[in-house]
């Protein structure tokens, strides 16, 4: 592994060094440290890259994700989740997956006008598309651009299903959209709770809401109407795994009606940023954490095989999928997330009408 010098843990950060980028053949090292000034990864300020793509709804042919459409109105991620499957794709970019997948932010702001687009295309058929998969849509820098926020309003205009994946309470501030979809059947919001140990969340999510903050974004939705699920993602054995049925309960006791849950894969770039994280956080069960994933994907940390990548096997996975299986029937039992209303759609072109 050939890291960036790092003499000092990053705090506000999830990855501490930048992994080298597959795509690129040249690459920063400290060969000779006592001729610099700083170490390279000083600078850690947060910059914005704008980005005018031709499309913005992706769709996903991946078995384990079939048919699944998405959009990332960001790419990258100030969250710094340490643990975060999106990190490999910032490399497509020029990036490193690790610290430059925090600070270095791709933003879309056509994103809202290439949506309405997509929704007059002729013959179009709406299908639930997810806010966003690939990043989270209410990251800090939504406060102030507020592309998720017009994304909103086209699909509520539209009438067009819609899922927000997040883990960041900012949603609060679209609840006038966020209910009026509701109300027509065309909306799921999923909550995502890692853990509700909040020294543990600060290492592994550093620039995440709080778990008590996101409890309580869940209740706030479900009491105006909002069907919410708690996502306990990603379940990383020996760290988190032991408080599945807590999650569980405590996102229940506040409304959710459904729950979800991954295991931790360690893909691409992930496995190094990861495993350097985890040696500095939390030395003393380093390498126990790393042979229990390692047993939940065939012995492997960089695990790409569809099926089990997300779901994991052998026997700790077996367990954790129990102690799921039992939480969800004990606490979420004859609750279930409310089908989407596909018959609403409305164009703005309208439909094409033949005699014929």
């Amino acid at each position: 592994m050939a890291f960036e010098r790092n003499d000092e843990f990053f705090k506000g950060r999830g990855a501490q060094v930048n992994t080298h980028n597959k795509f690129l053949a040249n690459r920063y090292i400290a060969e000779h440290i006592e001729g610099l000034d700083e170490p390279l990864l000083h600078n850690s300020r947060t910059q914005l890259f704008h980005e005018n793509p031709k499309t913005i709804v992706s769709k996903s042919n991946s078995p384990d994700l079939s048919h699944m459409h998405s959009i990332n109105p960001y790419q990258g991620c100030e969250h710094g989740c340490i643990y975060c499957y999106a990190r490999n794709s910032h490399e497509y970019y020029g990036f490193s997956a690790g610290l430059d997948f925090e600070r270095k932010i791709i933003v879309k702001h056509n994103a809202p006008e290439l949506l309405e687009d997509y929704f007059n295309k002729r013959r179009y058929e709406p299908v639930p598309i997810v806010l966003s998969g690939n990043t989270d849509c209410y990251q800090p820098i939504e406060r102030d651009l507020k592309i998720t926020r017009r994304l909103l309003e086209i699909f509520l205009q539209y009438r067009h299903p819609v899922s927000i994946i997040t883990k960041n309470n900012l949603i609060l501030r679209d609840l006038d959209i966020v209910t009026q979809l509701a109300k027509l059947n065309l909306i799921h919001v999923n909550v995502s709770i890692t853990t509700l140990d909040e020294q543990l969340r600060q290492k592994l999510e550093p620039r995440t809401v709080t778990s008590i903050g996101r409890l309580t974004t869940i209740e706030k939705l479900a009491r105006n109407g909002v069907p919410v699920r708690v996502m306990t993602a990603p379940i990383i054995p020996g760290l988190n795994s032991n408080e599945v049925p807590g999650i569980i309960k405590a996102a229940a006791n506040r409304g959710a009606v459904s729950a979800g849950f991954t295991m931790v894969r360690l893909n691409g770039s992930i496995a190094e940023i990861f495993t350097d994280w985890l040696h500095k956080t939390f030395p003393d069960r380093a390498e126990k954490v790393l042979n229990l994933i390692r047993e939940c994907h065939d012995g492997k940390l960089n695990d790409s095989d569809f099926g089990r990548r997300m779901s994991g096997d052998g026997e700790v996975a077996a367990s954790i999928h129990q102690l799921y299986r039992m939480a969800c029937k004990k606490y979420l039992a004859d609750r279930e997330m409310p089908g989407y209303d596909l018959t609403i759609f409305t164009p703005k072109t309208g439909r094409q009408v033949t005699m014929f």
